[in-house]
């Protein structure tokens, strides 16, 4: 009689146990700079035992994977970007001659601003381009690059004029003037300003990659509108694809 009790009560704990679960939790949105991408949710799994792996799985098991590189280009960082002239008779193209850039046409002696806030990388103040001699950085002319607290440079050049107390190192806020419309260097004779976004590559004075590397008409014209397009996941995979160093 005691050992036919003993077998109901284990038949009721096994039916228990076959029939009752904890639902699972919902995972934590991560925040980025444009929008919030929810987890996947999180499900409870039962308990499971397992016997232990060989000694060589089991060192495997425990060696770390290689590190993956790191971008120079934040992808977390939110700030706030502006239309780099601020003047209301602004033109430009969604297309550039040899490689991906912009021109914005307005009359010499625009507003230059800060597309975002951050540190001033390079300033030319010297308009000593030739015509006819290899392109080079002299091509842009007076001109100025920021390195913008997204991580991203931003470029404008064929200046007439650089702001007094705009040098290398120096912080400036979104907004923030640093020069005036011109047509220095090469610009033939048009008042214009060369506009250019690029990730920070091997060192200061790598000219071909700051002159421009993306297209940025499309945030150009989210930032005349008042939006806040982020260039910062482009930059971040071109200078993944191209190997980019820091």
């Amino acid at each position: 009689m005691r050992l036919l009790r003993t077998l109901s009560g284990l038949t009721i704990a096994a039916a228990c146990l076959a029939g009752c679960g904890s639902a699972g939790g919902s995972g934590s949105p991560t925040a980025t700079p444009q929008f919030v991408q929810p987890s996947s949710p999180a499900a409870t799994e039962p308990q499971v035992t397992e016997s232990a792996p060989p000694p060589a799985a089991a060192a495997k098991a425990a060696t770390p994977p290689p590190a993956a590189k790191k971008s120079s280009v934040p992808k977390q960082t939110v700030v706030k970007y502006v239309f780099p002239v601020d003047a209301s008779n602004v033109d430009f193209h969604t297309t550039h001659g040899k490689y991906p850039a912009t021109d914005l046409f307005a009359d010499c002696g625009e507003r230059f601003v800060a597309t975002t806030s951050g540190v001033v990388l390079e300033v030319s103040l010297k308009d000593a381009y030739v015509k006819g001699r290899p392109d080079g950085p002299l091509n842009g002319g007076l001109s100025v690059s920021l390195l913008g607290d997204d991580g991203v440079r931003y470029y404008g050049s064929h200046l007439s004029e650089v702001r007094a107390g705009i040098e290398a190192g120096v912080r400036v806020e979104a907004g923030q003037l640093l020069g005036e419309v011109g047509k220095t260097g090469n610009a033939n004779n048009v008042c214009h300003l060369h506009y250019g976004i690029s990730p920070l590559c091997a060192e200061t004075g790598d000219w071909k990659v700051r002159r421009g590397v993306i297209w940025p008409a499309k945030y150009l014209k989210s930032w005349r509108d008042g939006g806040q397009k982020s260039p910062v996941s482009e930059v971040a995979a071109w200078e993944k694809e191209n190997d980019c160093n820091p």
